[in-house]
C-alpha cells in the first residue's frame, strides 16, 4: 500500500493508547510504579545473589544472573515511559526517540530470548550428557555464549531500524499502542508499507526457530528425566528445569500472542493487554519464579540480605 504525501512531517508520534488523567490515569499509574520498582530491585537482588555465592558460579546460574540484569533494561526501555505518559496531558514521543525505544527494547529481547535457548541447551546437556557437561559447557564457552547472545541481539536489528529511520512520515502520527513497536509504527509511514507483511515474517520465523529449539530440548529432557530409576532423582531433574521452563512459557507465549498473529487484528483493549503482558507482566513473575522455586537460589538470597543488613548495621 502506497500513502499519498502530505504537506506536513511528523516530527513525533502521539500514543492513543492510554486514557486521560481526569479518566482516572492515576489509578494505572501507582501499580505500574510499583511494579516497575520490584522488577529493577527483584532483578538486581538475582543478579547480585548469584555474582556473589562462590556456590553458584556455574553456567546456569550464571545465565540466570544475565537475563535479571538484561530484565533490568528491557523494562526501562519502555515503562519510565509509561509512566510519563499515564500522568502527562502530552503522551507524545519525538521520532528519534520512537526509533531509540524500539531498538533497545527489541534488541534486549532478542537477546533474552537467545539466552533462554541457550539456557535450554545448557540442560539438556547436563541431564542428558552428564558426564561430558562439565568438558562441553567450559566457563569460557558459557561466556562465549553470553556475550554473544547480548552482541548478536543488539546487531541484528540495526539494519531495520536504520532502514525504518529513512522513511517518511508525514501524517497521521498516531500509535495505537503503548510503546513504539514495529507494525504501528511502520503503518504510519508515507510510503509502500508492504515491508511490514516481510517484517512480520522474520519476526515470526525468529520466534518460532527459538521455540522449536528449547521445546525439542525439554521433550528430550523429560524423555531423559522419566527413565531415572529413583524418584528423588527425577525429582531433582526437575527441579533444575522447572524454573527455566516457567519463564519460558510466560516470555515466549505472550510473545507468540504478539507477533504470531499476522493479518489477524484484536481490539485496542486486548493489544494492550497482551503488550502488557510481556513488556511488564512476565518480567515481574522473572525474580519471583527464580527465588521461590529454586533453594540454592533463596538461600544466596538470604545471605546476601543478611550481609546488607550488615553493612547498614550502625557502628558500635
Amino acid at each position: 500500500m502506497v500513502r499519498n504525501n502530505r504537506t506536513s512531517t511528523v516530527t513525533e508520534f502521539l500514543f492513543s493508547g492510554f486514557p486521560r488523567f481526569e479518566d482516572g490515569s492515576l489509578l494505572f499509574f501507582i501499580p505500574l510504579f510499583i511494579i516497575y520498582i520490584f522488577i529493577v530491585i527483584g532483578n538486581l537482588i538475582v543478579f547480585f545473589a548469584v555474582r556473589m555465592d562462590t556456590r553458584l558460579h556455574n553456567p546456569m546460574y550464571n545465565f540466570i544472573s544475565i537475563f535479571s540484569f538484561l530484565e533490568i533494561w528491557y523494562t526501562t526501555a519502555t515503562i519510565p515511559k509509561m509512566l510519563s505518559n499515564l500522568i502527562c496531558e502530552k503522551k507524545t514521543i519525538s521520532i528519534t526517540g520512537c526509533l531509540l525505544q524500539m531498538y533497545f527494547f527489541h534488541s534486549l529481547g532478542n537477546s533474552e530470548g537467545l539466552l533462554l535457548t541457550t539456557m535450554a541447551i545448557d540442560r539438556y546437556i547436563a541431564i542428558c550428557n552428564p558426564l561430558r557437561y562439565p568438558t562441553i559447557m567450559t566457563p569460557q564457552l558459557c561466556a562465549q555464549l553470553s556475550a554473544g547472545s547480548c552482541i548478536f541481539g543488539f546487531l541484528v536489528l540495526l539494519p531495520e531500524i536504520v532502514w525504518i529511520s529513512t522513511l517518511p512520515f508525514c501524517g497521521p502520527n498516531q500509535i495505537h499502542q503503548i510503546f513504539c513497536d514495529f507494525e504501528p509504527v511502520l503503518r504510519l509511514a508515507c510510503t509502500d508499507t508492504s515491508m511490514i507483511l516481510l517484517e512480520d515474517a522474520i519476526h515470526a520465523a525468529a520466534i518460532i526457530f527459538s521455540v522449536l529449539v528449547i521445546a525439542v530440548s525439554y521433550v528430550r529432557i523429560i524423555t531423559v528425566t522419566l527413565r531415572i530409576p529413583s524418584a528423588e532423582g527425577r525429582w531433582k531433574a526437575f527441579s533444575t528445569c522447572a524454573s527455566h521452563l516457567g519463564v519460558f512459557l510466560m516470555f515466549y507465549g505472550s510473545v507468540s500472542l504478539m507477533y504470531l498473529r499476522f493479518s489477524t487484528t484484536f481490539p485496542p483493549t486486548l493489544d494492550t493487554v497482551i503488550a502488557l503482558m510481556f513488556a511488564v507482566l512476565a518480567p515481574f513473575f522473572n525474580p519471583i519464579i527464580y527465588s521461590l522455586r529454586n533453594k540454592d537460589m533463596k538461600i544466596a538470597i538470604k545471605k546476601l540480605l543478611r550481609l546488607q543488613k550488615v553493612f547498614n548495621a550502625p557502628a558500635s
